[in-house]
């Protein structure tokens, strides 16, 4: 699946790479939340969140936004654990129905799929978006 990105999204993407020196894969601008989520390439988290958390809190006031890093993995089930980040999940497991649909089955305990839910849905949202866009994975089940 190809991602098309908005000119404000090419802008954020260009903006954080030049700030941070991190190269960023995706991005989503959540604007109705006030939030911008960059998609990082492996091993570049550091960077893209600087020495105590400088690099981040610079590109946060010049996008007048939170910000919020996630880092790359081509393994789908360790992106889905990177996305839903801080929640602690038990498992992860990928399956495919004879639709052809790929499914990512996550089990956690009460608290932490709180924390995967996050807010009115927000974070298992966008864990979603992010997991189609980048694995093609067409919807995640919480158990």
């Amino acid at each position: 699946m190809s991602i098309k990105l908005s000119a404000n999204e090419i802008r954020f993407i260009a903006l954080f790479e030049s700030m941070t020196g991190a190269m960023v894969k995706d991005c989503i601008i959540d604007d109705e939340h006030g939030k911008v989520t960059f998609i990082v390439k492996k091993g570049d988290m550091g960077l893209a969140i600087g020495k105590g958390g400088s690099s981040v809190s610079k590109v946060q006031r010049a996008v007048d936004k939170s910000v919020e890093i996630i880092e790359l993995d081509d393994d789908p089930i360790i992106f889905i654990k990177n996305v839903l980040s801080p929640a602690k999940l038990q498992s992860v497991k990928i399956s495919q129905k004879q639709s052809g649909e790929k499914i990512a089955i996550v089990t956690a305990d009460n608290t932490n799929k709180r924390i995967a839910i996050g807010k009115n849905g927000i974070n298992i949202e966008r864990a979603k978006l992010l997991a189609n866009r980048q694995h093609n994975i067409d919807n995640i089940i919480l158990k």
